[in-house]
């Protein structure tokens, strides 16, 4: 009696069709994907676009806590017992997102080691950035601070590096990012346009490699501005 070879698992190709407890979901910009407050009972895949992962103070005050692109998972704290979700994420472009439940996430995590290590891959991911971001919020000026912000948008420091942000957000968004006024961020980025570090207009904005001048040296240096 033949024995049925087994069929390998694939980690991308799960990720990239809909099956049990799977479905692709289209969220056109400006639409919430989850509330804070909702019941968190499913994980989130991105497939295309950005999405903002933000969070509203008892007070009213919005902060902005990640921009996430595409290959990155979120809401992933519903796998560690969170019931409520303690912030809303909203896509910044047209987006398509594998929506996950819990349960099929978790089996697929348990039985299938290429997923778990994919997945604990993107987790360390965002894990070292948030570390940064704390060290960045700690030390640096609020000008290295937008630089790292532009850069990262930019994908630079990822391979098929992409330097025109094709919807790049409003500068009241980077002002909660950077943690400074929507002034100061105007200020910052005429400085980087005179400068040459990047181009924007309706709708586009184009970040250059030189950018990363103002993160690796005085940037006060370079043009006298504070």
């Amino acid at each position: 009696m033949k024995r049925r070879k087994k069929v390998e698992f694939d980690p991308k190709e799960f990720l990239a069709s809909i099956g049990e407890g799977r479905s692709l979901v289209k969220f056109a910009k400006g639409k919430t994907i989850f509330a804070q407050g909702s019941a968190a009972d499913e994980i989130f895949y991105v497939q295309k676009g950005k999405v903002r992962l933000s969070v509203v103070s008892a007070s009213g005050k919005e902060a902005t806590m990640a921009i996430l692109g595409e290959m990155e998972f979120f809401g992933e704290a519903a796998l560690a017992g969170q019931r409520l979700r303690i912030g809303s994420a909203n896509a910044m472009t047209d987006c398509m997102v594998l929506r996950i439940d819990k349960k099929a996430m978790l089996l697929a995590l348990h039985r299938e080691h290429a997923f778990s290590d994919l997945f604990v891959a993107n987790l360390l991911a965002r894990n070292i950035r948030f570390e940064e971001d704390l060290v960045d919020q700690l030390f640096n000026s609020s000008e290295k601070r937008l630089a790292r912000i532009l850069l990262l948008l930019a994908h630079f420091g990822k391979e098929g590096v992409e330097e025109t942000v094709s919807t790049p957000m409003s500068q009241e968004t980077l002002a909660e990012m950077v943690g400074t006024t929507r002034s100061r961020i105007n200020l910052f980025m005429n400085k980087f346009r005179t400068l040459g570090f990047i181009d924007y207009g309706p709708g586009a904005l184009k970040v250059h490699s030189s950018l990363l001048t103002i993160i690796l040296h005085d940037s006060t240096d370079l043009m006298g501005a504070p």
